[in-house]
């Protein structure tokens, strides 16, 4: 089982940048990762931001592809989710997730970071 650690979050304010990090436990070669978002509000689903392939291509939520870019490092086995122009409609917690290949038949997340974004 993969676990993955999230860092990076904090107070940044508004039109900065910020690049938050997640460590998986083991190899990512064969994983595809993404990460997800989610706005504190009761019941709020974790949105999609980005993610990126085994082979390193790479996906992004329409809206946020100008200004986010995600990267992996293979042999630190950890991704990451570079973010420039933060506005405050940012601040969420970011998640990580790994799913399995070729398959996807198992989904890892990490427990989140904080992304707050002053005004």
């Amino acid at each position: 089982q993969v676990q993955l650690v999230e860092s990076g979050g904090g107070l940044v304010h508004t039109g900065e940048s910020l690049t938050i990090s997640c460590a998986a436990s083991e190899s990512i070669k064969n994983y595809n990762m993404a990460w997800y978002r989610q706005f504190d509000a009761p019941g709020r689903q974790r949105l999609f931001v980005a993610a990126i392939t085994k082979d390193g291509g790479t996906n992004y939520e329409e809206y946020l592809k100008d200004r986010f870019t995600i990267s992996k490092d293979n042999t630190r086995n950890t991704v990451y989710l570079h973010m420039t122009g933060l506005k405050p409609e940012d601040t969420a917690v970011y998640y990580c997730k790994a799913k399995s290949t070729p398959a996807g038949e198992f989904e890892y997340w990490g427990q989140g970071t904080q992304v707050t974004v002053s005004s």
